[in-house]
């Protein structure tokens, strides 16, 4: 037995919390239901990430970064998953779990989001350390043939929607930009510069207001994990009130297939 297993065995000690039931439960080292009780749900989430709390406008704007990308639309790939379930009559809690779960896909998804994070707090301590942001652009491009968090497949030349109403929320919120979502939107005129037209999308600035809140990069990541969900329930239902299967039908005679002709099985 290795000696890391040798250490952790017996009783699990933990930071985060535990729960003594018919008496209390500790949630971060505070009462959950005495120390705790009025806290927001987002506030709590965010505080069990980062064991920070967050002033109410800051709270309010990380509300919105959820809100603001809350979609019911079936045709959405993660929203799909949770579609497809309620119309194969499975439950809402596996619909609902396997749609969070494709949301980090590689391509859009988290995991863009959490590369953007990465890169965001890379570039912004290079700089810091001398270095010019062309420089450090011209670098990851060669490396990695793009910037996370730049340019949107279904809308590549447009202004993402989302982006001018979480500003304004920002506004409204009376915060100001930080160092990365300046830095943020300083990429996508560096990015112009070198003839890349990518107009920065959600993913770049939904990661760069919680890094200017003292998020990691993980700690972005585990906060976004369920930022989708809103939309998904919807989904879900309209699909399960539709007949069995009725969801995204699709004819044979309807794909255009141009692979092997047909033949017969032969058994050898």
């Amino acid at each position: 037995m290795s000696n890391a297993l040798l250490d952790y065995e017996g009783p699990l000690r933990t930071r985060m919390g535990a729960c003594f039931p018919g008496e209390r439960a500790v949630f971060r080292g505070h009462d959950l239901h005495a120390d705790l009780k009025d806290m927001d749900w987002i506030a709590l989430y965010a505080f069990g990430i980062t064991g920070r709390r967050f002033s109410p406008q800051q709270t309010a704007l990380l509300h919105a970064l959820w809100t603001y990308t809350s979609y019911p639309d079936p045709r959405l790939w993660n929203n799909r998953v949770a579609a497809l379930a309620g119309s194969a009559r499975s439950t809402g809690a596996l619909g609902v779990a396997a749609a969070i779960a494709v949301s980090e896909a590689s391509i859009y998804g988290w995991q863009p989001e959490f590369a953007a994070a990465d890169f965001l707090v890379r570039a912004h301590q290079r700089m810091l350390a001398g270095e010019a942001l062309q420089a450090i652009l011209e670098q990851e491009l060669q490396l990695h043939k793009r910037i996370l968090g730049y340019g949107r497949p279904v809308a590549t030349l447009q202004v993402d929607e989302r982006i001018p109403a979480i500003l304004a929320r920002m506004e409204h919120e009376h915060i100001a930009q930080g160092p990365y979502l300046q830095l943020a939107f300083e990429i996508e005129k560096g990015l112009a510069r070198m003839g890349r037209q990518l107009p920065i999308n959600y993913g770049g600035v939904v990661v760069a207001i919680p890094l200017d809140m003292g998020f990691s990069p993980r700690e972005c990541y585990l906060f976004l994990l369920p930022s989708f969900m809103a939309g998904m329930p919807p989904c879900y239902l309209e699909a399960s009130q539709r007949p069995e299967g009725a969801t995204f039908p699709l004819r044979c005679s309807q794909l255009r297939y141009e692979g092997p002709a047909w033949r017969l099985w032969q058994q050898e």
